[in-house]
């Protein structure tokens, strides 16, 4: 049943138009509705040992057939930061965060039993494999994510590591078959600079039943578009909506910012890429 605290969490989701979505209500549901992208940290640090609570909570995300094909990069060194920074197009964040999570597909581990125990591993070399480790690496990230914020912590994924991989991989030493997915600043959120929940696509644009139905209905894109502006409005920013700015970020190979290079990339990263 909608109370009170679900229909403020999904107005903020959703805009004005969601507030009587029907839903199940808990803390738990609270929290992952309150979920917001955090980009300016306090600079305390971490209360001690939040690192190995959040690499338990990503291990006990779901793997796929148990292979554990990912790793995580615990960066605290400011230079190594920097140099993190610049490969993401200079976000201070990334520099400003007490700690840096990189979370990898990591196909070394098993190439390496291979060899020592003198067993074939050519499923390595299938993409299939590849994407088995990056959605491992994303389903473990987010388990952290969750529990960090269960600790009063904030964070925010950086895509842009993939701008360039190979020196990614130069930065953190990485061995072949290694991949950075992607970077996790996480650290306690400035409250001189806070972050509000951005509302999403309406449940109608990603929500289908037994059959794909009407994933771009003009409709809902148009009433999501006036949602997001003057969410944007509210931050100080360009009221652009969604669909103006979605389109430019997909409109040709110049907008992914070195990423439409990434196939070379992972080849020169050791991946087989059958």
């Amino acid at each position: 049943m909608v109370g009170t605290g679900s229909r403020a969490a999904l107005a903020e989701r959703y805009g004005p138009a969601g507030a009587d979505l029907p839903v199940a209500w808990n803390d738990t549901l609270a929290g992952l509705l309150a979920h917001r992208s955090v980009r300016a940290y306090r600079p305390d640090p971490l209360p001690p040992h939040t690192l190995e609570t959040l690499v338990a909570a990503a291990q006990s995300a779901a793997s796929s057939s148990n292979l554990q094909t990912w790793s995580v990069v615990a960066v605290e060194d400011p230079e190594t930061k920097r140099r993190l920074s610049a490969v993401a197009g200079g976000q201070r964040h990334v520099v400003e965060a007490p700690l840096v999570l990189v979370w990898l597909a990591d196909l070394s581990r098993l190439a390496a039993i291979g060899r020592e125990k003198d067993r074939p591993t050519d499923g390595l070399a299938y993409l299939e494999t590849l994407f088995v480790g990056i959605i491992d690496a994303a389903l473990a990230a987010q388990n952290a994510t969750v529990a960090l914020e269960s600790l009063g912590l904030a964070s925010v994924y950086i895509g842009a590591l993939r701008n360039d991989p190979a020196a990614v991989a130069e930065i953190l030493g990485l061995p072949s078959n290694v991949l950075a997915v992607f970077g996790h600043c996480v650290g306690h959120a400035d409250p001189a600079r806070p972050a509000s929940v951005k509302p999403r696509l309406p449940q109608s644009l990603v929500l289908h039943r037994e059959r794909y139905g009407a994933g771009a209905d003009p409709a809902a894109v148009a009433a999501y578009d006036r949602t997001l502006a003057a969410f944007q409005e509210g931050q100080r920013l360009a009221p652009v909506g969604w669909t103006r700015a979605a389109l430019d970020r997909v409109r040709g190979p110049e907008a992914l910012s070195g990423r439409d290079r990434i196939r070379a990339a992972l080849e020169r990263l050791g991946f087989g890429l059958r």
